[in-house]
């Protein structure tokens, strides 16, 4: 904590942008700031993060202009634009904006607000000179005005005098964040006239596409969450339809695109499940305020119960592909991510479909390169997950990884291999011929 005060003591009284939350969101949002020339400070509690920032590494597979995130977070120091700090409260003080990109956490259903309480208050007894506050996580519609507003003037400071309040939805892609907060049109709406007019200007320093002002705040956090209810709904809907292709005998990524040549139809892609922050959570943030306005959401979670059981679909699949050959029950899985090209685990169903296979008695290694290890089952080396298996699981691609042809797949794996392709990933004309079977989603 002395070095971070003494290197924040450097900085001068005032800086750019103060950027709280520095995970998949925060960092290239950060980062996209500091890559304009203003100097910001990325603040996070977590010391070991900061560390590994300060340090210059990031597990984010995130680039820009051929420049990969290390190589931006070095830059940026170098140049004295970002500064990583986990002393939140000095950073606050110093903020003439503060973006705060930490959400709320999904546990079984039940919404967790501590870790968003937590920096709302810290907020609310370090911000100065009239700062600007912009939300900029997923949240119940209604937070902003309803839970943080009334936090941030508990300690008797007031909406557009000590602070200004507004929230602006992020919308990026993992793997595509630096061109997503510049290309994609983005949301704002303020608590008051003057918190919009500071939030629009501020989104504008990074933002080339339009910047769409919206007259309510809610209106800005509903339509967050409509737009991952509306991709969850549309994959549960091509879960459904594989299902009828695998009973028909045809493949259903050939359906979807026949169906998709409509100019009207926009279908996703079905895959072994819907995993990350986002998508799996967004039900959840529309609930309580559907109850308390007596709203009927049985369609939405329908959908989320399908893709809920997908992991588990797809660990019969491989049971009963090696059943069928009475093959030892070892599985070799690629692929832990929970979508392909991604370093993010969070909510997997690559590993939701391990844990079903580990439970039905399997043994299971899996080989991820880009998804830190912290697995039991987890591999270094793609040789050591391939040896002996019956079943390859193919869950989530990943550019640095090369499949094997099927004729080193049927050499490294144990007798009558089966692949199981949940991405459409292996193509190999000659697997039939060396009797490597293959079957597809």
């Amino acid at each position: 904590m002395a070095e971070t005060q003494a290197v924040l003591s450097t900085l001068t009284k005032r800086v750019d942008v103060v950027v709280i939350g520095l995970g998949f969101v925060g960092l290239p949002l950060a980062l996209s700031y500091s890559r304009k020339g203003y100097r910001v400070v990325g603040a996070d509690i977590n010391a070991a993060l900061v560390a590994e920032l300060q340090a210059c590494r990031s597990v984010l597979l995130e680039e820009a202009e051929g420049q990969s995130i290390q190589d931006i977070i070095r830059e940026c120091q170098r140049k004295g634009t970002f500064f990583a700090t986990s002393d939140v409260g000095s950073a606050i003080r110093m903020a003439s904006s503060i973006i705060v990109t930490v959400g709320i956490p999904v546990k079984d259903g039940c919404l967790i607000f501590e870790p968003l309480d937590q920096v709302v208050d810290t907020i609310a007894k370090n911000v100065e000179d009239g700062a600007l506050v912009l939300i900029r996580g997923t949240v119940v519609p209604g937070t902003t005005e309803e839970r943080i507003l009334p936090m941030l003037e508990r300690t008797g400071k007031r909406l557009g005098r000590d602070f200004f309040l507004a929230y602006a939805p992020e919308r990026i892609a993992e793997g595509a964040a630096f061109r997503e907060f510049a290309e994609m049109p983005t949301l704002v709406a303020g608590c008051d006239e003057e918190s919009l007019v500071r939030a629009e200007k501020l989104l504008s320093q990074i933002v080339s596409a339009p910047v769409v002002r919206v007259d309510r705040v809610r209106i800005a956090e509903l339509s967050k969450v409509v737009e991952n209810v509306q991709r969850d709904v549309n994959i549960a809907m091509v879960q459904v339809f594989a299902r009828m292709c695998e009973a028909m005998g045809v493949n259903a990524s050939e359906l979807i695109e026949c169906s998709n040549t409509h100019k009207r139809v926009n279908l996703l892609q079905p895959g072994p499940g819907v995993g990350g922050f986002c998508l799996p959570n967004a039900l959840y943030y529309l609930e309580p305020k559907a109850e308390e306005l007596g709203v009927d959401l049985t369609l939405l979670r329908v959908a989320r119960n399908i893709n809920d059981q997908v992991p588990s679909l797809i660990a019969d699949r491989v049971m009963l592909e090696m059943a069928a050959t009475q093959a030892p029950k070892k599985v070799a899985v690629i692929g832990l991510a929970m979508k392909d090209f991604s370093s993010d685990a969070r909510l997997s169903p690559a590993i939701a479909v391990c844990e079903k296979l580990i439970e039905a008695g399997c043994t299971v290694s899996a080989y991820d390169p880009e998804v830190p290890r912290s697995l039991p089952y987890h591999q270094e080396r793609l040789e050591d997950c391939l040896q002996g298996a019956s079943a390859l699981v193919l869950l989530a691609k990943q550019r640095k990884v090369l499949l094997p042809t099927a004729i080193e797949l049927v050499k490294r794996m144990g007798p009558n291999p089966v692949v199981i392709d949940t991405r459409n990933w292996f193509d190999d004309p000659n697997a039939a011929a060396v009797g490597l079977r293959v079957w597809r989603l």
